[in-house]
């Protein structure tokens, strides 16, 4: 977990997904929200930034764990560069976007490097927002940069969750 004192910037990533409706600046408030919500000395602007356009809700227990253990499965798949389990807790559009297991390993090891091999990862509590599941999770990439990946989740008519997208906010300060 980031310290006091740690501010959060909202740096441009590759996307895994786009919104539906092109809605950037839907994106930026949900991004901004999580990143304020990371930081102990920002959750009382939270509400106001979240007004009108992201409600934040608790997500029961067992989705929170179930999201959590998917997310957990596929940083595992990742680090030991199974393409075919990591690209198996993707959600259906992600896989038809990328359409094989090696494009999308790939692209996580060339786009999401902090993602591909962390050092550390700590969880934060999961949020609906803006009709979304949405799991941060802080980590710190092999040169302790500190980042925060923000997975978007989807239930599946089979009941699991798969992931439908991801963004990066790199935090200023580093793990020493």
């Amino acid at each position: 977990m980031m310290g006091r004192g740690v501010r959060m910037e909202v740096q441009a990533m590759p996307t895994i997904s786009r919104e539906r409706d092109g809605s950037s600046r839907r994106r930026a408030l949900l991004l901004r929200a999580l990143a304020l919500a990371s930081c102990p000395l920002a959750l009382p602007a939270l509400p106001a930034l979240a007004a009108g356009t992201a409600h934040p809700a608790d997500v029961p227990p067992a989705d929170a764990k179930a999201v959590r253990a998917v997310i957990e499965a596929q940083l595992a798949a990742l680090a030991v560069d199974d393409a075919q389990r990591a690209f198996s807790y993707a959600a259906p559009a992600l896989r038809r976007q990328f359409g094989t297991p090696q494009n999308f390993i790939e692209m996580v090891r060339t786009g999401y490097p902090a993602v591909y091999r962390h050092t550390s990862v700590a969880f934060m509590k999961p949020q609906w927002l803006g009709g979304e599941l949405v799991q941060g999770v802080h980590l710190s990439d092999e040169d302790g940069v500190l980042w925060l990946a923000l997975y978007r989740l989807q239930r599946q008519k089979d009941k699991r969750w798969r992931i439908s997208g991801c963004e990066l906010v790199q935090a200023e300060g580093r793990l020493t």
